[in-house]
């Protein structure tokens, strides 16, 4: 039996059409032409394409969405696709990067990410660490953080000794002249992040994994 290269099932929002991506897309092509010509429907209906993991041109998104819509009764609302786009790619992993820096960061002196970021010495204060990511620091911190510049409100700040002078966090910022009760018991291995309600706390470095769950993320081992 010929295997079934497009798939139709109905929604409240109108039709879905699962695109078969394994096929030669002249078959693909063929088919589609067929399923959407056979039968009536009345008036218009909104339909959602599914590409799944195929990679088609502009052209060929194009000509898909033609034939669907030159049935007379279907007009594309969406195109789906698993595809990420290089750019798109190239943007994630850019992202999703861990710069490391080894050494002090001085007075006056910017170092900054485009991902996540780990600072394997001290930051001095009026030293500064801005980073799209999250900041780690194996040392003392003393200077001024920045995490999440770009909006990033998950990202968090992590020290050995949490001892800064401002902590930002996306657009939130805390000037450490009224220390949290955390910060003032003990400020070795603490995390700032924000809460909830978008405001900057401190905890323990062994609550990470409670409060950003998703950073649990090992590659490799058993």
């Amino acid at each position: 039996m010929k295997k079934q290269l497009v798939h139709i099932k109905g929604t409240k929002e109108g039709l879905v059409l699962r695109l078969d991506d394994q096929c030669a897309y002249a078959d693909l092509v063929e088919e589609l032409s067929h399923k959407v010509s056979e039968g009536s429907i009345d008036g218009i209906v909104d339909v959602q394409l599914h590409l799944g993991n195929r990679y088609l041109s502009n052209e060929q998104q194009v000509e898909l969405i033609n034939i669907v819509e030159n049935s007379g009764s279907m007009q594309v609302a969406k195109l789906h696709s698993d595809v990420i786009p290089i750019i798109e790619s190239n943007e994630k992993l850019i992202t999703e990067q861990y710069d490391t820096y080894v050494g002090i960061v001085r007075s006056g002196q910017v170092l900054k990410s485009a991902g996540d970021i780990i600072v394997i010495g001290d930051v001095n204060p009026n030293g500064q660490v801005e980073a799209v990511g999250n900041i780690y620091v194996l040392g003392n911190l003393r200077g001024i953080v920045h995490a999440g510049i770009e909006g990033n409100r998950d990202a968090i700040v992590a020290a050995s000794q949490f001892k800064p002078t401002h902590v930002l966090i996306a657009d939130s910022i805390e000037i450490m002249s009224n220390e949290s009760p955390v910060v003032q018991n003990s400020s070795e291995q603490l995390f700032a992040y924000l809460n909830r309600d978008g405001i900057i706390s401190y905890e323990r470095l062994q609550e990470v994994r409670k409060i950003r769950p998703f950073f649990n993320k090992v590659k490799g081992g058993s």
